[in-house]
């Protein structure tokens, strides 16, 4: 079961930080800085979303309590969040969702924050660990391995859109967005559904 759980939050997490929709962004901040501090600004941006998302994870919990929320109020108003993504994804070019860039060093926004670490990703966390707290290591793991993943590719992107094409990571792009779109209107019923039957 854990198993299960941990692939199906890993599938989520990299399909909620989207690598493929975000590498032509990531390039062009990236080209706008000497070559010799391209490596260590990435992994330091990559990292403080961990952290983020991380801290978010852990802290989920308290911050409902304090906040009053319920279970289906989350899931209700994370599945909006993801379906609002997901439209933006099938729709639109990744610099449209989160604008340009000024040519400055990067801290902390735009790489880091949103987009990694977005509300749509601060929400996706708090949902997993709200619904099965026990289960903090499994999300901690699939978090983990999600981050990794992403950075690989981030790191790899000239490369990436060199060997495929922008049109095809544009219609990877789309793709993923269609399938954030079933998980978001899932989410969304399920959270209804669980506030309908109390």
């Amino acid at each position: 079961m854990a198993h299960n759980d941990f692939g199906s939050a890993l599938i989520l997490l990299l399909l909620i930080l989207d690598p493929f929709g975000n590498l032509p962004f990531f390039i062009a901040i990236m080209r706008q800085l000497p070559k010799q501090r391209r490596l260590p600004v990435a992994l330091r941006e990559i990292g403080i979303a961990y952290v983020v998302l991380l801290a978010f994870m852990w802290g989920g919990q308290g911050f409902l309590r304090i906040m009053g929320l319920s279970q289906p109020a989350l899931e209700v108003a994370g599945g909006v969040i993801l379906l609002l993504v997901a439209i933006k994804m099938i729709f639109s070019t990744t610099s449209e969702i989160f604008g340009g860039s000024d040519g400055k060093e990067p801290m902390v926004f735009p790489l880091a924050v949103p987009l990694l670490a977005g509300p749509s990703a601060l929400a996706t966390v708090l949902l997993l660990t709200s619904r099965q707290p026990g289960q903090m290591w499994t999300w901690v793991a699939a978090l983990s391995a999600a981050i990794a993943i992403t950075g690989g590719l981030l790191l790899m992107a000239e490369t990436l859109l060199k060997w495929v094409g922008d049109s095809v990571m544009r219609a990877g792009e789309k793709l993923m967005g269609l399938i954030l779109t079933a998980i978001a209107v899932n989410m969304l019923l399920g959270g209804l559904r669980t506030y309908f039957m109390h």
